[in-house]
């Protein structure tokens, strides 16, 4: 099972920037075409979706909470996926997942369940 390396995170201040880094391991570059999505789960609370990208970036898609702040991007050459975020708020504090999944699923793909490769979180921690 392919478990994806995230790096990044931290703790910072409000209306600072951060940027998260995710890796898809595909040595063999059999893992194919993926569609990266970026999840954050405040503690106690529900996994909720923040970002999408497609392998070719050809379409993004954000939560409206951080619509205008974060983007998402991807390096497929290099497998790897990019959270950065601007003008970060204390609720934006959480666990940030990323994950793929590889059906290329048309649309946002807002369910945790539409992804099947997962990283083990880093925590962010926005202080006012």
């Amino acid at each position: 099972q392919v478990q994806l390396a995230q790096s990044g995170g931290g703790m910072v201040q409000a209306g600072d920037s951060l940027r998260l880094s995710c890796v898809v391991p595909d040595p063999g570059r059999t893992f194919g075409r993926y569609a990266m999505g970026w999840f954050r789960q405040p503690a106690g609370k529900e996994r909720e979706f923040v970002a999408r990208i497609t392998w070719n970036g050809g379409n993004t898609y954000y939560s409206d909470s951080v619509k205008g702040r974060f983007t998402v991007s991807l390096d497929f050459a290099r497998n790897t996926g990019y959270l950065s975020m601007a003008n970060l708020k204390p609720e934006d504090t959480a666990v940030y997942y990323c994950a793929a999944e590889r059906r290329l699923m048309r649309g946002p793909a807002a369910a945790a369940g539409d992804y099947d490769f997962w990283g083990l979180g880093t925590q962010v921690t926005v202080s006012s």
